[in-house]
């Protein structure tokens, strides 16, 4: 890339303090636009002042690092509920109802592909280009997702369908916005009707849909209940717990028993355990739904999952569309407090509960408002602020989600350095650093297993990232 060439006078020193002056104290006399068309296809924010002739006007270019900070922060408490959360079980996901610091990381992860594809799609002038490359994006998640068999890439449905509703509404991003707090809405109406149809259909399914009885065989060897037959009896509609709600139902009839997660989160409900919500052995009076499987990322959940995805989609075109930092911000925060307080409201009147495996309505509105909240803080901190520097293990991380992904939270690298030991499979160089560096000098399980996942996973995971980083190196989809 070129270097830009400005007039003598403004390279003195006193240019970054006039730029950021005019653009961080009085927003509203920048014209801020996003880009990314950088090399490494990450999305930058330009900001020019209009106070310059157009012929001298400069160009001060920030990466938009909110987002890659975000992403990073996602695949951070990925690692750190999946690896400590064994033995911190408060941070794990809910047995059922509920919402725990696991619970966040998928739908948080949903609202930044929103965000991005609203980002991405718009320098793509050529519709059947971008479905081109909507097609390949979702043939490499297919791709990763069997592979690995993870979160992470799975469910490529609802992106792909978010991706081309927003390839067809192309027309409405080049449209001047017009004056008014709800015109962004009427501009993206189609988003909105797809999302009230997802919703709908949702609902009436879950309340309307009749659950017969049904039983299953017990595949668990270590249950003294092994291979019978048991019947959980239901004969009822409308339920949201968890023997009888339509979710899973549906799931057994399309995708079989044998194709489900037979280790559920509902084993850890005071239904069935005796420790609840640590793991631990079934209760003697345990019904018989607790030793079934569930899939707690199954057809129906997924579809209102679609939710998530267009709510990050709206955020991007608020940065598309709103050119000043305070208009923006008042959007997504105005936002994101209501679905926050529409969700708690929904739950705790009793109305429709949390759930993450049933992925509710009121699920979706806590997640997406609390994601908004999230955002709309790293975007005041890094990219209005400037405090770049306090996040930046976070921003490397982001920048290279899909290696740190695989390294360390599908736990490649730990396989494979686990694969070297001496005499007995426990001596590792993994279980060697967690007992002798972090576990007996902390005298704690607990809390060695949580320093060693915050220290030797995710900021080593982050050092590593930052390093490819200055090298110019990231895994791409």
């Amino acid at each position: 890339m070129t270097k830009q060439r400005f007039p003598q006078y403004l390279s003195q020193p006193f240019l970054p303090y006039i730029l950021r002056h005019l653009c961080l104290r009085r927003p509203h006399m920048a014209d801020t636009s996003i880009k990314d068309d950088a090399p490494d296809n990450q999305h930058r924010l330009i900001i020019s002042d209009s106070g310059f002739p157009p012929e001298e006007r400069p160009q001060k270019t920030k990466r938009l690092a909110s987002l890659d900070i975000f992403r990073g922060l996602t695949v951070a408490l990925m690692i750190l509920v999946d690896d400590a959360g064994g033995e911190w079980p408060m941070i794990g996901h809910a047995p059922w109802n509920g919402c725990n610091l696991a619970d966040f990381v998928m739908p948080f992860f949903l609202f930044i592909v929103g965000v991005a594809i609203a980002l991405a799609l718009k320098r793509i002038p050529d519709r059947l280009m971008a479905i081109k490359k909507v097609t390949l994006r979702t043939l490499k998640l297919l791709f990763w997702g069997l592979l690995l068999q993870g979160s992470f890439t799975q469910d490529p449905d609802k992106l792909t369908y978010v991706a081309l509703l927003e390839i067809t509404t192309k027309k409405a991003q080049a449209k001047d916005l017009s004056p008014g707090q709800f015109s962004i809405f009427k501009l993206y109406c189609w988003h909105w009707l797809m999302g009230a149809c997802v919703l709908i259909v949702y609902m009436a399914v879950s309340y309307g849909t009749y659950v017969p009885d049904w039983h299953f065989t017990v595949h668990d060897r270590d249950s003294a209940d092994y291979g019978k037959v048991l019947t959980v009896a239901c004969g009822a509609r409308g339920k949201l717990d968890p023997p009888c709600n339509v979710v899973g139902y549906i799931d057994r009839e399309i995708l079989g028993m044998n194709h489900m997660y037979q280790h559920p989160a509902w084993t850890r409900s005071k239904a069935c355990n005796e420790y609840s919500p640590d793991k631990g052995p079934f209760r003697k009076d345990a019904p018989s739904w607790c030793y079934a499987p569930f899939e707690p990322e199954g057809i129906l959940s997924s579809i209102s999952a679609i939710l998530s995805t267009i709510i990050g989609v709206h955020f991007g075109h608020v940065l598309m569309h709103l050119k000043g930092h305070s208009d923006r911000l008042k959007h997504w925060v105005v936002m994101g407090f209501a679905l926050l307080v529409l969700g708690i409201t929904l739950h705790f009147t009793g109305a429709i509960p949390l759930n993450k495996q049933l992925y509710t309505f009121s699920y979706v509105c806590v997640t997406s408002g609390a994601a908004a909240l999230v955002f709309s803080f790293f975007y005041i901190l890094v990219d209005v602020w400037g405090m770049r520097f306090l996040c930046l293990p976070l921003e490397w991380i982001g920048m290279n989600a899909m290696l740190v992904y695989v390294m360390a939270a599908e736990g490649v690298f730990a396989k494979f350095i686990n694969g070297w030991y001496y005499g007995d499979p426990h001596n590792t160089l993994i279980n060697w650093i967690q007992q002798h560096i972090f576990i007996q000098v902390w005298h704690s399980r607990k809390v060695g297993i949580l320093l060693y996942v915050i220290f030797a996973e995710i900021l080593f995971w982050a050092i590593v990232a930052g390093m490819l980083h200055q090298l110019g190196l990231h895994w791409k989809l």
